[in-house]
This record gives C-alpha cells, structure tokens and sequence, in this order.
C-alpha cells in the first residue's frame, strides 16, 4: 500500500486523535439526548456546555453567543438569510467576488428574489478592493456586509476587523466566514471586534465533518434558519449532535494551544520550502498575497497544463492536493477566485492549491517536490499548447 502524503487540509483534516478520544464516551455510556427533562439528558447537556464553553473560550466570546450548527455551510447561510429576512426586503447584500460558495450562492438566490447584491472585486494579489467596499457601504437603507476572513483556495487574508469596522459605521450587520481563519490566524477576539456573526466548521481544525458554530452577537437582528424546536434556545432547531459538539469543543482547545506553542510557524516554514522547490520548475508563479495569507496555504500555477491531471499523476504517489475549492473539484469550470484575480490564461487552469497541518511531515514535501518536476515536464510534453506550440489560447477560448 502506497504512502499517505495529505496535503488538501483546506478541504479537510484528519480528526485528531484527542478529538476521537473525546467523543466515544457519547457513542457509548453518555448517549442519553441533551434536551431531556430527566438526569440522564441532564448530565448530556452540561457535557455539551462544557463543549460550548471551550469554543467560546477560543473566539474570546460569551457561550450564550455560539450557536451549534451542521457544517460551516449551514452556519452562512443562516447568517445570511436570517439577517435579510429580519432586516426587510429592501436589504443591500455587500460581499466579494472571491467567497465561497455558500457565500456566494446564498447571495445569488436573494438577487433572484429581488434583492440588492453588491460584489466587490479584488486586486491581482486578491486583496479587496478597499475603496470599492467603502462605496458599497454608502449606499443608504439596511445592509448586510459578508464578507471570508481568509480564502480557502489562495489563504489571502482580507483586513476583516476594518472591513468589519467600515460596516458598523455604515450603520450595516458584519457576517465574517472564518472557516479557514479560526485556529490558523491570531487570536480571535469575537466579542471585541466589531463582528455580529462569525462562522466555521469543525472540520478545518481537527474536528469530525458535520459540525460547525454560528457566533452571534446578542441583540444582532437575525431570524432562525431551521424550524422545528427550541434548541439552542430557539436559535437553530435540530437535536443537539453531542458527540460532535464534544469533539468539537476538544478541536478548539487543541486549536488555542498551536495559537502560542509555535505549531503555526512550523508549518509556515513547511509551506515556504514547499514553495520555493515548486517555483524552481520554469513557468510558475504563486497565486495571491505573499504577505498576507495563512501560514499553511500555497496556491501556485504551471502553465500550458491542467491541475486536474496533475492531481492525477499526485494520486498515483500517493499524494492528496486540491485544484481549488474543495466544493467545486468536480468542475472543469476555471476557478472563480483565480479569475477575479485576473491570473493569465496560460496558469488559469494549470493551478494546484497545498494546504498544510499539524500532522503534515517534511516527507510529505520531499514527497511532492521529487514527484512534481517530472509531472510537470511529462504533462507539457504532452501538451499542445506552450512556448513555440500555440498561441496563448486556443481560438475562441475565454480568457477568463
């Protein structure tokens, strides 16, 4: 069996082995349901605030303030529908051009029902455009501002406490997608930024898939987006996932340790030799801010070939990688975030996203540094387009 090399954490980690530990018990002895009269869902339920109490530990906010979701997806969405259907029908949506999907979809079914949505664009290194998000916010009457902390494709960081501080002097709700942000960036300070909603999922820092957290700031105007019970105090229907919240709750202790014990700074080290063996091999170039990303992202294209046959030949060395948003791999579309960046034609399609963890090993970059140039080279053989083939797109073909 083939070795392991897993560099796709953006799309996924691996559950820590603490955060496994932490949830058996609830498959086990502790299985009684949380919302129960009775002791047994009694004992459940402080289990669950303990949990509830760890994650709000991590975004330096009031327990009262998390709301315990399905999935970061979830979490957006509820930000976003809930706030507009509690602000009125003549709400402005300001968000960007660069989100993730379950921004940016969510944005479009509001435009589809006569909503107001403003994208505000990003420059070539995919940092917002400032002066365009002040203008957006001008406009009068209620608004909502959502806008990603930090993209999952490029680990470009957005200047989200002023972008969140523009809002509220706007007079607009601030919605911030943390989901690549939290355990990856600074401490994060919730309740002392001006956030009234940040969201992410448990399963970018060592957590199971299937758990996420909605943090709302008490008196933020935003309605329910599930139906059905009292739950979380009414705020999201649904029994309460106990053995997740738990793991959870365990995920975002572990994530509050690596903020100071000098994990995040090993693997930026990790990221860094990665990119500088990578940009040895001719026509590449690194996709976004070198200066202001996450320590363990590297986004980086090879012109004249596809990522998607490049993760191809990765697989067969046992090597996991990403060609973008793990929520779009299945498309051959260009990605959205590259376009918007106005990366060229020739390194559109030819681009591969490394994202590192904590388990991540220096095998695993000589893994991808010793299979890459010869992927590269094999694949532009093959290719009819490159220096001296093609011009530099074929004809009639978007130039993104």
């Amino acid at each position: 069996m083939k070795t392991l090399h897993y560099l796709d954490n953006n799309a996924t980690t691996r559950p820590a082995p603490e955060v496994v530990e932490e949830m058996m018990p609830f498959f086990t002895d502790r299985w009684g349901n949380a919302s129960s009269m009775y002791e047994f869902g009694g004992r459940v339920h402080a289990d669950m605030e303990t949990a509830r109490g760890k994650v709000a530990a991590l975004l330096h906010c009031d327990p009262g303030e998390i709301i315990f979701t399905s999935c970061g997806s979830e979490s957006d969405n509820q930000a976003i529908f809930g706030t507009v259907e509690a602000l009125g029908p003549r709400t402005t949506v300001i968000t960007s051009a660069v989100e993730h999907p379950a921004v940016l979809q969510p944005c479009k079914a509001l435009e589809e029902r006569g909503h107001r949505v403003v994208r505000v664009g990003v420059d070539g290194d995919g940092l917002l455009d400032m002066d365009a998000y002040r203008e957006a916010l001008a406009v009068p009457g209620p608004k909502l501002a959502t806008l990603m902390w930090a993209n999952n494709e490029t680990g470009v960081i957005f200047p989200i406490e002023e972008c969140a501080r523009l809002a509220k002097a706007a007079g607009a709700v601030f919605h911030t997608d943390a989901t690549q942000a939290v355990g990856k960036v600074a401490a994060v300070e919730a309740s002392a930024a001006p956030f009234d909603m940040l969201s992410f999922s448990g399963h970018k820092i060592h957590a199971p898939k299937g758990i996420g957290v909605l943090f709302v700031r008490r008196g933020t105007p935003v309605r329910p987006f599930l139906l059905g019970g009292h739950q979380e105090k009414g705020r999201r229907a649904g029994t309460e996932n106990v053995p997740y919240i738990a793991g959870l709750g365990k995920a975002c202790e572990l994530a509050a340790a690596e903020l100071s014990d000098g994990t995040l700074g090993r693997i930026a080290a990790l990221r860094d030799r990665l990119q500088a063996g990578l940009l040895e091999i001719p026509d590449s170039r690194v996709n976004g801010s070198l200066l202001h990303r996450l320590p363990n992202t590297l986004n980086i294209s090879f012109s004249w070939i596809e990522g998607e046959a490049m993760l191809y030949h990765l697989g067969d060395a046992g090597i996991c990688a990403s060609s973008g948003s793990a929520c779009t791999s299945g498309s051959l579309d260009a990605s959205h975030v590259l376009r918007a960046m106005g990366v060229p034609f020739t390194a559109l399609h030819g681009s591969l996203r490394f994202s590192l963890s904590r388990y991540t090993t220096e095998s695993d970059i000589d893994a991808v540094l010793n299979a890459m140039p010869g992927i590269v080279g094999k694949l532009r053989e093959l290719s009819p387009f490159g220096p001296g083939k093609e011009p530099e797109a074929p004809p009639g073909a978007s130039r993104g």
